[in-house]
């Protein structure tokens, strides 16, 4: 998301605890965990969380333990305040639907989350699969929204930098693909009048300087890339040679996606013949989905062992999706979230 800081995947030497090793947890070659978790969810533990249930709860409709959730939160660093405010705050924004089980607080996801989690990881895990050929239109929305409506403005700002637009001059947005029809949408959810949204293309004789493209800093996003190529092309040599425990593949799996969102949003997708010479997103997402899928299942057992300390008869459901959002199957050998989905809130 626009903002997102681009933490370390354990490329740099970095102060470790030693985690108390699990049952079933020896036969790695390592039990560490970073002693802190640096990620920018860490700072919203609402998106945190819904990033976990999404990863490994995944269409699952069997309500959680609310302390088997605090305690999976603890595992990045979450205070149990922080964790149960998240809780809270979730519950007020219709995602998470909870209730009593006995004397136990127990936390499912609403069909709304579900839906969310389900659009977010069909744009998330697509992003960069393929270069779709262009027409040569640019999208444009052009907007004048007054002070008093600040809301609305910051909010479609939001939703045009997650369709991917960029502002070219203040009051005027753009995107190298055809996003009039979701924009035509997002304003009228958003009761904005006062905007246009209309395609066009540029003319010959343009100054390079005043050319659409200009609106994104691709050398500040190049940087980005080449970091998170260096360190998830570190996390994945580990992981092959064994060196990553469950503990410290559940949070680098996390680091990891937390980085990964934010490209959707800060790179346009740029036809190629837009593009700079050996532009890295393709690099960058290859070696996202494949370490992604390797840490899969260290990450998903240990968020087995944290359930299983509250309900280890639904400890058995937590698994991982793939980058190809294919379930793997749970620990009792069902194919997760071969239950159907919550439709109600």
């Amino acid at each position: 998301m626009h903002g997102v800081r681009y933490p370390r995947i354990m490329t740099e030497t970095t102060p470790l605890l030693a985690a108390q090793p699990e049952p079933d947890e020896g036969v790695f070659a390592t039990d560490e965990v970073p002693a802190t978790w640096s990620g920018d969810a860490v700072q919203r533990p609402p998106r945190l969380l819904l990033t976990l249930l999404g990863d490994y709860w995944w269409r699952r409709t069997e309500p959680l333990p609310s302390a088997a959730l605090v305690a999976l939160l603890a595992e990045f660093g979450v205070s149990d305040s922080a964790a149960r405010a998240a809780l809270s705050r979730l519950t007020r924004n219709k995602l998470l639907v909870t209730s009593k089980s006995g004397r136990r607080t127990v936390v499912r996801l609403s069909g709304r989350a579900a839906r969310i989690l389900d659009d977010g990881g069909r744009q998330i895990f697509s992003f960069g699969q393929t270069s779709q050929p262009w027409d040569g239109m640019w999208s444009l929305v052009a907007f004048s929204i007054p002070e008093r409506h600040r809301a609305a403005r910051d909010s479609l700002r939001k939703q045009l930098r997650w369709l991917g637009f960029a502002p070219l001059y203040d009051g005027l947005w753009v995107a190298p693909r055809d996003r009039t029809a979701e924009v035509i949408t997002q304003l009228a959810e958003l009761g904005i009048t006062t905007a246009t949204a209309f395609r066009a293309s540029t003319i010959p004789g343009v100054s390079p300087e005043g050319l659409p493209q200009r609106a994104w800093d691709l050398d500040g996003l190049r940087v980005r890339y080449d970091r998170f190529i260096a360190s998830a092309g570190s996390l994945r040599e580990r992981a092959l040679a064994g060196r990553v425990s469950p503990v410290t593949a559940l949070i680098a799996r996390t680091r990891m996606i937390d980085d990964w969102r934010g490209f959707p949003e800060a790179d346009p997708d740029l036809p190629d013949e837009l593009l700079p010479g050996a532009w890295p997103r393709a690099t960058a997402r290859e070696l996202f989905t494949t370490t992604y899928d390797l840490l899969g299942p260290l990450a998903a057992h240990r968020v087995r062992q944290i359930i299983a300390r509250y309900s280890p008869e639904l400890a058995v459901h937590a698994t991982h999706h793939s980058s190809e959002l294919k379930m793997a199957a749970d620990a009792d050998g069902e194919l997760a979230g071969s239950s159907p989905m919550v439709r109600s809130v």
